[in-house]
C-alpha cells in the first residue's frame, strides 16, 4: 500500500453522488435471491453464492481455536487477496469480499464488517500490520477505503466511505470514532432529506496521527501527518502538520514542533 508521509488532499476535492439506499433491495424485477447476491456477494452466478454461503456459514460463527483455523484457510478464498498470518475472529462479516485486499499481520477481531459494496468502486484495501478492533465496521458505497500499513482501529468505530477515505501510516484511531466520506444534500425544502442526493468528497488522513476516542471527522476532510485530536471532538475543516485540535468544532489549540535532526 502507498505510504507517501506527505498527505495529498487534492483528490479529496472532487465531489460525486451517490444514493441514498441500494437500489437492488427495490428492485422488484429481480428475485430475492439475486436481490441478496448483489448487496452482499457482489458476483453473478450460481458457484458464486453457494461458495460464499458455505464458508460464511462454517467458519463465521465458530468459536475458539478451531473457528480462527477454519476462518485462516476459508476466507482468502472469498477475499480478492489475503496475505500471511491474518487473525479473523468470530462472526465477522464480508460483503462484496472479491473487493476486499488484506496485507500480512492484520487482525479483524470480533464482530467486524468488512463491506465493499458497490457496482463500480474498487472497494477496502487493508495494508499490513493493521489491527481493527471489535464491532468495527469498514463500509463503502461505491467509494473506496484505504488503510495503510500500521494502522490501529479501536472497537465499535465506523469507516464509511461513498468516494475515498484513507488513513496514512500507523494512525492510531481510538474506540468509537466515525469517519464519514458523505453528506445529505438538504437544498431543497420541497422533499425529504433523505430523498435528495447525497454529495460525497472524501477524508484524508496523513500518518502518524492519532484519533482520540468519539470522534467524529466529516466529509470533505484532510488531514495532516502527526496530529491529534482530542476526545470528543468535531472535525469539520482541514488540520495542518502535527496540528492539536479539540472541541466542537474541532479548533486547532497548537502545534507540535517536530524535534531538530542531528547530523
Amino acid at each position: 500500500v502507498p505510504s507517501p508521509h506527505n498527505h495529498d488532499c487534492g483528490s479529496a476535492r472532487v465531489a460525486q453522488k451517490i444514493d441514498n439506499v441500494p437500489r437492488e433491495v427495490f428492485d422488484t424485477s429481480k428475485s430475492k435471491r439475486r436481490k441478496y447476491q448483489a448487496l452482499a456477494v457482489g458476483q453473478l452466478g450460481l458457484w458464486a453464492l453457494i461458495k460464499y454461503e458455505l464458508i460464511i456459514t462454517l467458519a463465521s460463527p465458530l468459536p475458539g481455536a478451531l473457528g480462527l483455523f477454519l476462518r485462516s484457510r476459508l476466507y482468502p478464498l472469498l477475499l480478492g487477496k489475503c496475505g500471511r498470518n491474518v487473525f479473523f475472529g468470530s462472526n465477522v462479516t464480508l460483503r462484496h469480499p472479491h473487493k476486499i485486499r488484506i496485507g500480512s499481520n492484520v487482525v479483524i477481531d470480533d464482530g467486524c464488517v468488512l463491506d465493499a459494496k458497490g457496482s463500480s468502486n474498487t472497494g477496502i484495501t487493508i495494508g499490513n500490520d493493521v489491527f481493527i478492533g471489535r464491532q468495527t465496521s469498514i463500509n463503502t458505497k461505491d467509494g473506496d477505503i484505504v488503510l495503510e500499513d500500521g494502522v490501529n482501529i479501536g472497537a465499535f468505530c465506523m469507516v464509511f466511505s461513498a468516494s475515498h477515505v484513507r488513513c496514512g501510516t500507523n494512525t492510531l484511531i481510538a474506540a468509537y470514532t466515525y469517519l464519514v466520506g458523505g453528506d445529505h444534500d438538504m437544498t431543497s425544502t420541497d422533499s425529504a432529506i433523505v430523498s435528495q442526493d447525497r454529495p460525497s468528497t472524501g477524508i484524508t488522513v496523513g500518518s502518524s496521527g492519532w484519533i482520540g476516542t468519539g470522534v467524529s471527522i466529516l466529509d470533505g476532510v484532510c488531514i495532516g501527518h502527526d496530529v491529534v485530536i482530542g476526545a470528543n471532538s468535531v472535525v469539520t475543516h482541514d488540520l495542518e502538520d502535527f496540528a492539536v485540535a479539540v472541541g466542537s468544532p474541532a479548533v486547532v489549540k497548537r502545534v507540535r514542533q517536530p524535534l531538530p535532526t542531528t547530523s
